[in-house]
């Protein structure tokens, strides 16, 4: 029902039922978390009246301390947040949705509470996690460019250092850094344009 992703990790889909309406995925190295998605799969939907109220939970001495962060509805499938400032001392309640488990002092956690959509629409989170207003699309693509020019980029060479191949074809990688900055705006300016 649920998925989760920590911006540069593997999709999670597998979240802990921890009770009938509360599930948690386990998020290793809470430190380097700075963005999570969290989505219905589309497998189930909420019930009618009802959404998941989103919640990050970050280690501290005393166990786990949640912080709500927001929600996902039918209407609402999806949410980026931005979590990096999110510090132990800024909890909403405590233990939640359980106890730490030994050894999981690193391990940061999203849990996902089933609750009466009227209910959740009365929370507000803090000013510092608002919900990323870039569509997920726009942020992937992006974060997609910036992968591939890197990676095009690390194989540069000069003139001087390339050695002659006739049976390979090169690009200059100023050619690949207009497409780059082009395609960038032509994303600001419509998202869509691609399907044109």
């Amino acid at each position: 029902m649920f998925g989760c992703i920590v911006a540069g990790r593997l999709v999670q889909t597998d979240p802990q039922q921890m009770s009938e309406a509360q599930f948690v995925f386990n998020l290793s190295d809470a430190d380097s978390i700075n963005h999570i998605v969290v989505f219905l799969t589309g497998t189930t939907p909420f019930p009618d009246g009802l959404c998941g109220a989103v919640y990050f939970g970050y280690p501290n001495p005393d166990g786990m301390a949640w912080q709500y962060l927001g929600y996902i509805a039918n209407e609402k499938p999806s949410a980026i947040f931005k979590v990096a400032k999110v510090k132990p001392g800024d909890e909403t309640s405590k233990n939640m949705f359980g106890q730490l488990m030994p050894g999981q002092q690193k391990m940061a956690q999203i849990g996902i509470s089933v609750e009466p959509a009227a209910q959740v629409a009365q929370q507000t989170p803090p000013s510092h996690i608002t919900p990323s207003t870039v569509s997920t699309f726009q942020e992937f693509t992006r974060k997609m460019l910036e992968s591939f020019h890197n990676y095009a980029s690390s194989f540069a060479l000069t003139q001087a250092q390339m050695v002659p191949e006739p049976n390979k074809s090169f690009v200059p990688l100023n050619v690949l850094q207009q497409w780059f900055d082009n395609f960038q705006k032509r994303l600001v300016q419509n998202p869509n344009f691609w399907k044109t």
